[in-house]
Parts: structure tokens; C-alpha cells; sequence
């Protein structure tokens, strides 16, 4: 009897791992960025009519006509989904990835013609409007930085064309302080937004690599020295959401991905400084300062909270990619040293808890503003699968994989 029961339990276990969720590394990498891919439809829609086509030319004007799948938007999220699938393709060798990034951004390129026309009539709500407004770093910075990863296959004049668009507005026309910081006018006077370190510094990195021109270095080096004056908060280590000029005061949270942005900024600028440039040791020290004080407030699944230092807060998922990527990548570039892959690794476990079977991201906070009262942070919705977590989760993983990869990495 009490060798069939010992059988019978053996079974079970053995039925319980077979239905659970993979855990693999490149898995896992694979199964989110292939939902990317097939949720994807490279067509327009008209909104009104429902039609569908592949294609604008030859199209009858229309305002109704939208980017059917959002994932061919001109939003921010999706620059960053664009770097992490060019990352991803470059890890796991399967250009699988980068071709989906490469179709994305030839496919709004070869259509926006149809969209100018609109926007020049002064058209309300335009598709791809931001494209030419290029009214603030949102609109610009982090689809600027995923199209010069795609740049570097295919050198586009009209990609050229806009990144050095992009890159004069950056550098001449976004709201600054008096002493070069970038800033909003909203909601107050000069405000600066952690966000904004990831909407500038990554895209300025990569043209300073592009061209050569030091300004953009200078400018990217500028904006990591600022923001960390203004943001970081020494008695927590931790970052604010915000600060108001107006009343040189910061705003009420630690909240996550804005911290995790300001994380994946200073990682993307020391991925694409030169080697010997003189302020690489300062930069790298800023990292790991950051480092140290997010992996403080690590929970014990791995995951980082919504509000990072209140743990009656919901764990969320986009902060998690990012932390996790900043320190993979900080480690298998050899900027910081190997033992602190462990909290990398502890959150790389949390977010293989929350990728669903499917290939979806569980816990994603939808994009937020910022309010006065702390409890407009902890009332965020988080989503399954938002697109805020996307690319984040996707950088993650492959800097997970890289270092799994590595022969030298193996045994520790």
C-alpha cells in the first residue's frame, strides 16, 4: 500500500511540472516576443467603416483612418519594444525579431505621406501626428532610439532624416532649466519628470555614437548628473517622481518606473559611451549607488513594489524588467562585479511568475501622470500586458540569456 501511494505521488508531481509554465530563459523571451509579433497586423483600420487595408496609397483622405494594431503606433512604449526585440534578435541569433522591428518602423515611414497631408490641413487626432509635432520628449525620444537601432540595418534617408530632426529638437527647441535640465511645462512651471532621462538620454547616446559629435554625450552625461541632482533622495536611496522648480520642492513618491526609466537611461548612455571617455568611472559609480539602494526594497518574490519603500503597495512588473536589466547588463559588461547578478536573477524569477502561458505580462501600471496625493500611485490600474512592460521585459531577458550564455558565468 505504501508503495502504490509513494507511485502515486511521484505522478502527481510529475503532472504538476509538465502543466506548469516554462521557466527557460530564452523560452520565456520568445514566448512574450512572439505574442508581440503574431498580435501585430500591419494594417490600417477606418474607424468608422471598419475597413481594413495593408496599405495607404491610393487611400481616400480620411481622419478616421488609425493604425489597426497598437503595436504600430507612434507611441513611446513601442520604441522601446523596438530595442528590446533588436536586443532580443541579437542574443538568441534569430533575426526573426529585428526583421519584426525593421517592418514596423518601414511600415509607418512608407505611409506617413498619407498622414502629412492630413496634418498639414490641421486635421484633429491625426495618426502619426506626433511625427511632426514634435511637441515634447514623449513624442520623440524613446521611437527615435528603437529607429536608430533599426538604422543601423537600414540607412534610410528619410530615417536619417528624422532622427536629425529629432535630435535638434532634443537640442534646441524641449523645455530646459536655466542650467540645461530637461523639463515639462505641465503640470507646473518647469517641471522635471523622472521619465524624461529615458525619453532623451538613450536617443542622445546612440547619436553621439552615430556622429561622433561629442555634444550629445555632453548633453546625455549632463542630463544623468542633473537629474540625479534634482531626483535622488540620500536618506532612501531612491529616486523622486519628480521636482517642482516652482517651489524647489520634490513631489510625494518613490514610484517605480520612473525609477526603473531613470535605471535603464544610465545603462543605455554606458552602453554607447566610448571606453575611455573621462567621466565613465563617475557614470558607472552613479549606477551602481542606484543599484544598491533599489535592491534594498527587493520583496522576497523578486518583484519591486508600485511605490518602491511601501510594501502595502501591488508588486508590478515594468519596474522589475527594468532594475533587472540595468544590473544584468551593468554585470555582463563587467561595469559592476558578478555577485550582484543575484538580484537580477531574483527578479527575473518574479517576472517568470507573471508571464502567463500565452506569452502576456501580468501587473503592468498604465502610463501615469503625477498628483500630490500618494494614494494617486498606489490607485494606478495595472494591466495584463500593458506595453509599458513589453520592451523592458524583452531587454531583460536577453541580458539574462547573455549572461546564462557566458562561459565565464557559467560556474558562479
Amino acid at each position: 500500500m505504501k508503495k502504490i501511494f509513494s507511485l502515486l505521488l511521484m505522478a502527481c508531481s510529475v503532472t504538476v511540472f509538465a502543466q506548469s509554465p516554462a521557466t527557460n530563459t530564452e523560452e520565456m523571451v520568445r514566448r512574450l516576443a512572439d505574442h508581440v509579433v503574431a498580435g501585430t497586423t500591419f494594417k490600417f483600420v477606418n474607424t468608422t467603416t471598419k475597413e481594413t487595408v495593408a496599405t495607404t496609397k491610393g487611400l481616400a483622405s480620411s481622419p478616421d483612418v488609425k493604425a489597426d494594431s497598437r503595436y504600430n503606433k507612434w507611441m513611446y512604449p513601442n520604441g522601446v519594444l523596438a530595442t528590446g526585440m533588436m536586443r532580443a534578435a541579437q542574443v538568441l541569433g534569430d533575426k526573426k525579431y529585428s526583421d519584426y522591428s525593421r517592418h514596423n518602423y518601414a511600415f509607418i515611414f512608407d505611409n506617413l505621406p498619407y498622414f502629412e497631408t492630413l496634418y498639414k490641413a490641421k486635421t484633429p487626432k491625426v495618426e502619426y501626428g506626433a511625427v511632426y509635432s514634435m511637441g515634447n520628449l514623449d513624442a520623440c525620444g524613446a521611437m527615435s532610439a528603437g529607429l536608430m537601432d533599426v538604422y543601423a540595418f537600414d540607412n534610410r534617408a528619410d530615417y536619417r532624416a528624422y532622427l536629425d530632426r529629432a535630435a535638434n529638437y532634443i537640442l534646441t527647441k524641449q523645455l530646459r532649466l536655466a542650467d540645461g535640465t530637461l523639463c515639462r511645462p505641465q503640470p507646473r512651471t518647469n517641471t522635471l519628470w523622472a521619465d524624461d532621462l529615458y525619453m532623451s538620454v538613450p536617443f542622445l547616446a546612440r547619436m553621439g555614437k552615430l556622429t561622433g559629435d561629442k555634444k550629445y554625450f555632453d548633453d546625455a552625461i549632463k542630463q544623468v548628473e542633473n537629474f540625479n541632482h534634482y531626483l535622488y533622495d540620500a536618506p532612501s536611496g531612491l529616486f523622486w517622481h519628480n521636482y517642482y522648480t516652482d517651489v524647489d520642492m520634490n513631489g510625494v513618491g518613490h514610484w517605480g518606473r520612473a525609477n526603473g526609466w531613470l535605471a535603464v537611461a544610465q545603462t543605455e548612455l554606458l552602453a554607447n559611451l566610448p571606453a575611455n571617455h573621462p567621466k565613465r568611472a563617475e557614470l558607472i559609480k552613479l549606477l551602481l549607488r542606484q543599484i544598491v539602494g533599489f535592491a534594498r526594497y527587493q520583496d522576497q518574490t523578486g518583484l519591486w513594489h508600485q511605490l518602491l519603500d511601501k510594501p502595502d503597495s501591488y508588486l508590478e512588473s515594468s519596474v522589475t524588467a527594468m532594475y533587472t536589466y540595468a544590473v544584468a547588463r551593468a554585470v555582463n559588461e563587467g561595469w559592476i562585479p558578478a555577485k550582484y547578478i543575484s538580484i537580477a536573477r531574483e527578479g527575473w524569477k518574479g517576472l517568470a511568475a507573471k508571464l502567463t502561458a500565452d506569452g502576456e505580462l501580468q501587473d503592468v501600471c498604465i502610463g501615469t501622470n503625477m498628483d500630490e496625493a500618494i494614494a494617486f500611485y498606489y490607485t494606478r490600474p495595472k494591466e495584463l500586458n500593458d506595453t509599458h512592460g513589453l520592451g523592458p521585459f524583452l531587454l531583460a531577458g536577453s541580458e539574462m540569456l547573455r549572461f546564462e550564455k557566458s562561459d565565464k558565468n557559467a560556474k558562479k
